[in-house]
């Protein structure tokens, strides 16, 4: 099947989509199954403070379709702890933990911290040289300096076309023009980076990861700025991974449907329509 652009949420399991997005009665042994029916990837965050047990793995492995793509964030053990230095043995493990998800693996991210600036680039260089070539990766960087339009921006995206590897594009533009005071809204402006937008795809599989405006409706007209650089991505050859954040992941899945309606209505032939929820899929069975 061609995915085109695989569209995600920050997560899968989360317990207050039951009866929204999940069905009334689903357990958490359905949340991986129902949400993958409507969403063909998801960032895997939780690696980046711990591994998950074996049995946990061979669990979504079970329950995952074969389409489906996780996209694990690098433990924070190597990337912020270790800062990439001496990191061969806790990246091993945590390749051979996740091995048994095989082909359900999209690709691997680095989150680097805001100190990682560019007199480390030749300790990224190492680390990615070092990196096995069954897997498929992309960096995220927090630095201004990585932001310049300078030599320390080509210098990173120099590097990462050369190994084939992704730049993480981070789109806040919303999130920072919102006047929202709510508590999430509130934490989300803390926590995330307000670094400018790049439209870079320095390998075949563009990796964004949006965070939008806890007003749904207000982030229409930047998806469809949005779908634009997809539609040309996608002619290219590339395969995008798209991840929609809302600074209440109660409703990160309507953010993502609003994107995916937003673009098929631009393109329909090349983005397709948001298919029902889970939730609304047994409603309209009960109805027969």
């Amino acid at each position: 099947m061609d995915y085109g652009v695989r569209i995600g949420c920050p997560l899968w399991a989360h317990a207050p989509w039951v009866g929204r997005f999940f069905t009334a009665d689903a357990r958490r042994e359905d949340f991986l199954p129902q949400y993958a029916s409507v969403f063909a990837t998801t960032e895997g965050n939780a690696t980046f403070y711990g591994l998950p047990s074996a049995d946990t793995v061979a669990r979504w492995a079970s329950e995952a379709p074969t389409g489906f793509r996780f996209c694990f964030k690098f433990p924070r053990t190597v990337t912020h702890e270790r800062a990439l230095v001496d990191v061969a043995a806790p990246i091993d493990e945590f390749f051979d933990r996740l091995a048994p998800l095989a082909t359900r693996l999209g690709p691997f991210f680095l989150q680097l911290p805001a100190t990682f600036g560019p007199d480390r680039l030749p300790t990224l260089a190492r680390c990615l040289r070092s990196l096995s070539p069954r897997f498929h990766y992309a960096v995220e960087v927090r630095h201004p300096a990585f932001f310049d339009e300078g030599p320390h921006e080509r210098a990173l995206d120099d590097l990462l076309a050369t190994h084939g590897v992704d730049r993480v594009i981070f789109d806040t533009r919303t999130l920072f023009a919102t006047t929202a005071t709510d508590a999430d809204t509130r934490d989300a402006l803390r926590k995330k980076p307000r670094v400018p937008v790049r439209f870079t795809a320095t390998g075949r599989r563009p990796f964004v990861r949006f965070v939008g405006d806890p007003d749904t409706n207000a982030n229409a007209a930047v998806f469809d700025s949005w779908g634009h650089v997809l539609a040309r991505w996608l002619t290219e050859g590339r395969e995008p991974y798209f991840f929609v954040h809302h600074p209440d992941d109660l409703h990160a899945p309507a953010l993502a449907r609003l994107a995916q309606a937003r673009w098929h209505a631009l393109a329909p032939d090349t983005f397709p329509a948001p298919p029902a929820w889970p939730a609304e899929t047994r409603g309209q069975l009960s109805l027969f």
